[in-house]
């Protein structure tokens, strides 16, 4: 979407939120040259603060194509932040509800109408303990085996110094940079004559991460765990381990 087209409100909240993010925040941005100039395109990005939407699309914004976010359907009828999310064209998610799938289908339409859809793909912020990028849920995959436009992997740190995962008090001295970098598309087309199985979307899931971290590899100067965390594996293991103190306990109590 050319700048001519970013619209009133995407406008209105730049005026909001660039002067306090300007102010807060020095920037380290790299990569904007991968950001497509024109056509319909995607950008995985790696979520680890509450901060980071909003770092992240003043960054955008600058390179002239504005993004359309996956966001929680509540907060689209929150008064004026509803207004603001539907004025800017943002894409509710329906979850656990007959519209789910509503997100994904306006994903599609918004990619082959030209304009840039941001997935966070873990969907939610990272829990990883050293905050790399965790397993990724396939949304972003699906949408771009589907339209097959250009998946550009952006990692970014800092604004997870200025407000920690899940912190409730920000960190403001001594100033952070917030540091972003875009890479080049990511070669998914491995995957396009194959059919949308579970197992296919979680291989290119797993492509589109591993870009996404080499990214922030580069941000941090330092290499990433081998195996990305998931959260899912962590909350079997978990309830394993209970159980497994729970029967120890149970089988002591009985040899008393």
């Amino acid at each position: 979407m050319p700048r001519r087209r970013i619209g009133f409100w995407y406008r209105f909240a730049a005026v909001l939120c660039k002067p306090p993010l300007v102010v807060l925040v020095k920037r380290d941005w790299r990569g904007m040259e991968n950001i497509p100039a024109e056509g319909g395109f995607i950008t995985a990005v790696n979520h680890n603060s509450h901060v980071d939407p909003f770092a992240y699309a003043h960054y955008q914004y600058n390179t002239g194509r504005v993004p359309r976010f996956l966001a929680k359907a509540a907060l689209f009828r929150k008064g004026f932040v509803g207004a603001a999310m539907r004025g800017t064209g943002q894409i509710p998610v329906y979850r656990e509800s007959t519209d789910a799938l509503s997100a994904f289908r306006a994903a599609i339409d918004a990619v082959e109408r030209g304009e840039c859809v941001a997935f966070y793909p873990e969907g939610t912020i990272t829990r990883d303990p050293g905050q790399w990028p965790m397993t990724g849920k396939t949304g972003a995959a699906r949408v771009a085996l589907q339209t097959k436009c250009p998946v550009i992997p952006v990692a970014q740190w800092g604004a997870n110094l200025l407000l920690p995962p899940y912190a409730k008090k920000p960190n403001i001295l001594p100033r952070k940079t917030h540091h972003v970098l875009a890479g080049p598309p990511v070669d998914l087309s491995r995957f396009y004559d194959k059919e949308m199985t579970p197992d296919v979307l979680k291989e290119a899931t797993e492509v589109i991460m591993a870009a996404i971290t080499v990214q922030l590899e580069v941000i941090r100067g330092e290499k990433a765990p081998e195996t990305p965390y998931d959260p899912k594996q962590v909350r079997i293991e978990q309830r394993r381990r209970a159980r497994a103190h729970e029967k120890a306990e149970q089988e002591e109590g009985h040899g008393k």
